[in-house]
């Protein structure tokens, strides 16, 4: 029966890990998604992704100390739950707020006989104010709601991986915990790659899919204004982690514990580093008599302890800086693909899912084979997860050199004349060419001139008429296209893709190389915090979501400053980027990444130094421990000789005793 239970444990809390990895994976892949729905600029974007590492952090430390010893199936299915009901207000707003809308001058098919002139005599005036502001309010701040739905999220993911890790420890025998944990591990690491491509399939249905014509829609997923349906992949996230709630309810408070225990010995090396910890043990049965206060009472020495030791401190500090540098390049990749490379957000959400993730996954899980033939100890594992960052960081340097061109826009990279100005004002957008059109500097609407360059507008090409309908349309008689004979003008960017095309395959390939590099040393990273204590991991996930709160928002706030052109809000204000000075955003984006890790590194060389000298002194005293114990020893038994050749017994009693 318990054999049983404890398997059902196992593939439910596999199936918890699945559901929680899935949702957080699909949460970084929408980020472009939200940017454009609500919107809103990068920076705001990090802080809806950061709000998760908030709710986990509010209660993460009570749940990891004193959960273990309540009903922590219970607790972990209660957490699902709100996990699942957070994922739900997370796709709230799509069903709250009117149907997303874009500024265009593209004729629909349902107006293909009415094909106005796209160069207004007059300043256009769609909307009265009071229209206007009733269209904003509409829409005003709904990304709250995904703010609050991420933070629920994080607190309901808190007690899944503790709670889940300690139960398994309790009733599995020392051999078996290693080989489930791993199993639960590989089974998490599947959940971002269905996140991911969950993404990628989404982003490819229009938002409004079910509530709007198709034939009406004149952009394309390559279009800077183009929204995919992220509500519909936060609804199939939402019930598959509320289905993954269900069995824990039916499970028992505790299991026996299954063979012979040896806390002695599974501490034996702990001890040695952080000297009387009261964690320092793994199997223990549940009380349920134990009161709040009797728990907490060694909460606080505990942690004087741990943060008391030098080693684990500054292996914190380089751990939530380079968790800094990964948190941010992780949550921005794929804009960075997207952006950068010219690849739609579907793309660059599948390339992350079925390259970059399994590339990591067979990172982790080659460092721990490697570790365990090399046999290292925790000198070892150190050096070897500080190897492989390093070989990891120099390859990185190599992304400096895979750029590509901005794209050709004239008023915001080059000036009309084809000259290159790296840098957007409104008014070099107005030129003699289009100076009899009353054009909007707001407006977001791309053509791509004959000539091969792209106008912000059908208005700014000079363009006065237009032909068809929908994505078919043509504009013509732009005076500013200059082309003798073609003075034509088409929907949407000029593709100008040519040198990203031979630079991105270049690309993929470094990343997974760098990818499986850094990796290798994630396992031997995590046995050696391990090893420092039992409860230092509970703490370096409390340092860890830390650092994953203010990662995404600095990321952001630095990309947003590489925008050239940003779009406007019905209502007034800034929304999201529509371009960005591409050299710049390389700059900005891996030189952030680079700089965080460069400065990990230079941390870690006292660390090195105070852990060879503790290694050093806690050889010296085990010798001399050795050595005294040796001597009582070796003292008792000459006593006992002399006892015994002194007795007034017989030859043959004393040569029994002898």
């Amino acid at each position: 029966f318990y054999m049983n239970t404890g398997l059902m444990f196992l593939v439910a809390l596999s199936f918890a890990y699945f559901a929680k990895a899935l949702s957080g994976s699909y949460m970084k892949s929408t980020i472009t998604q939200l940017e454009r729905r609500f919107d809103i600029p990068s920076y705001l974007i990090g802080v809806i992704d950061g709000s998760f590492e908030i709710g986990n952090l509010l209660v993460i430390a009570f749940v990891s100390y004193f959960g273990a010893k309540l009903h922590r199936p219970k607790i972990i299915a209660v957490g699902c739950v709100l996990m699942s009901i957070g994922t739900f207000i997370i796709a709230l707003p799509h069903f709250i707020i009117r149907r997303y809308e874009y500024k265009t001058s593209v004729p629909s098919v349902d107006n293909s006989t009415l094909n106005p002139s796209p160069c207004y005599v007059s300043s256009p005036t769609n909307l009265s104010q009071k229209e206007v502001q009733a269209k904003g309010d509409s829409n005003l701040s709904m990304w709250i709601y995904v703010l609050l739905g991420n933070i629920l999220r994080g607190i309901g993911e808190t007690p899944v991986q503790p709670l889940g890790i300690s139960y398994i420890d309790d009733f599995a025998t020392e051999e078996n915990a290693a080989l489930y944990v791993g199993c639960v591990q590989t089974i998490s690491v599947v959940g971002p790659v269905f996140g991911y491509l969950l993404g990628s399939l989404c982003a490819k249905i229009y938002v409004d899919i079910g509530f709007v014509k198709m034939e009406t829609i004149t952009i394309t997923p390559a279009d800077a204004r183009w929204v995919g349906a992220w509500w519909l992949g936060y609804l199939i996230a939402g019930v598959i982690t509320l289905l993954s709630a269900i069995p824990f309810w039916f499970l028992p408070r505790s299991l026996p514990v299954s063979g012979p225990q040896s806390p002695e010995k599974c501490t034996a090396e702990q001890k040695s580093f952080i000297k009387d910890s009261p964690l320092l043990k793994h199997k223990y049965p549940a009380d349920e008599h134990t009161s709040f206060i009797e728990m907490a009472k060694d909460f606080i020495p505990t942690l004087r302890t741990l943060l008391g030791h030098p080693v684990y401190l500054i292996y914190l500090c380089v751990t939530i800086i380079q968790l800094n540098s990964l948190i941010g390049m992780v949550t921005y990749k794929p804009k960075y693909i997207e952006q950068h490379f010219r690849q739609s957000a579907s793309k660059a959400n599948f390339l992350m899912g079925v390259i970059n993730i399994p590339a990591v996954a067979l990172g982790m899980f080659s460092g721990g084979l490697l570790m365990k033939r090399l046999k290292l100890n925790i000198m070892g594992a150190a050096k070897f997860a500080f190897g492989t960052s390093l070989i990891g960081y120099i390859l990185s340097l190599f992304f400096f050199a895979m750029s590509c061109e901005n794209a050709k826009i004239a008023g915001v990279t080059l000036s009309y004349n084809s000259t290159d100005t790296v840098s957007y004002d409104k008014h070099l957008l107005s030129t003699t060419c289009n100076s009899n059109c009353m054009c909007s500097v707001s407006d977001w609407d791309p053509v791509c001139g004959a000539n091969g360059i792209t106008y912000v507008s059908p208005c700014f090409a000079g363009c006065t008429s237009s032909a068809g309908s929908g994505k078919n349309t043509v504009f013509s008689n732009c005076s500013c296209v200059g082309v003798a004979g073609n003075l034509t003008a088409t929907t949407g960017q000029c593709p100008h893709k040519d040198d990203c095309d031979r630079m991105f395959p270049y690309f993929l390939a470094l990343s997974v190389i760098t990818s499986f590099i850094i990796s290798l040393g994630g396992t031997p990273g995590y046995m050696f915090l391990i090893r420092l204590s039992s409860f230092s991991s509970n703490c370096k996930n409390v340092c860890g979501r830390t650092a994953g709160i203010p990662a995404p928002i600095y990321f952001g706030a630095i990309i947003d400053t590489t925008c050239l052109k940003w779009g406007q809000k019905r209502c007034g204000g800034i929304g999201a980027c529509r371009i960005y000075n591409t050299t710049a955003y390389r700059i900005a984006y891996l030189g952030l990444t680079l700089s965080l890790r460069t400065l990990s590194f230079i941390m870690c060389i006292p660390g090195f130094v105070l852990l060879s000298r503790q290694l050093k002194e806690e050889e010296r005293n085990a010798i001399h421990e050795a050595l005294t114990n040796g001597g009582t020893e070796l003292e008792a038994l000459r006593k006992e000789e002399f006892a015994i050749s002194n007795s007034t017994d017989s030859n043959t009693d004393r040569e029994t005793r002898l």
